[in-house]
């Protein structure tokens, strides 16, 4: 059984980041767990006591707050602009054609060519396909005819919480979902 990752809040209710089960004892056993905020506990088991026979465990929440000097998503920390997180902030999908992208498949786009003055950054960058890269090649979606399926966006760290783990329980997604800015796709189908 994999245990799930454990969602770490600032005092004030923050996320900060994903932290293992190993670290989450830790933050337990010094006293530095302010409150919890999860509906699912996660129970750890440990040895057997020689006198008694007894297993002892240990149960954790799946959202804890510490007590400590966590503080990223008060910066609005914007994570960085990675080849794994565009393709987790897309879906592993191109989004001119709406294939679905394999890691190795995914290559970054960018919308507004660096030759014409684009930036790398977030909101000039998508997953594209093989295919649809070449076909723009150095022009913009309107030179080429080409529509995007969504818009790029820079997520916060609240999104890229969400992104960024694969088996996220149920209580983690909806506390991170109120954090999240709505967002419209726009969708040209």
């Amino acid at each position: 059984m994999t245990i799930p990752r454990i969602l770490k809040l600032d005092a004030g209710g923050l996320p900060v980041e994903w932290v293992d089960w190993r670290e989450a004892v830790s933050l337990y056993f010094t006293d530095k767990i302010a409150w919890e905020a999860g509906s699912e506990k996660i129970r750890l088991r440990g040895g057997r006591s020689r006198d008694t026979g007894i297993r002892s465990f240990l149960e954790i929440d799946s959202i804890i707050a510490v007590r400590d000097r966590s503080h990223r998503f008060a910066r609005n920390l914007v994570p960085a602009l990675t080849r794994r997180e565009l393709f987790h902030r897309d879906g592993g999908l191109c989004l001119y054609c709406g294939t679905r992208l394999s890691f190795s498949q995914m290559q970054i786009e960018h919308i507004m060519p660096r030759s014409k003055g684009g930036e790398h950054a977030w909101t000039n960058v998508v997953s594209t396909c093989e295919g649809c890269n070449r076909f723009k090649d150095d022009r913009t979606p309107e030179q080429a005819g080409m529509s995007l399926l969504a818009l790029p966006y820079e997520p916060n760290l609240a999104e890229w919480l969400i992104l960024a783990n694969r088996r996220i329980l149920a209580d983690q997604q909806a506390f991170l979902e109120r954090l999240a800015p709505k967002r419209k796709a726009r969708f040209d189908a």
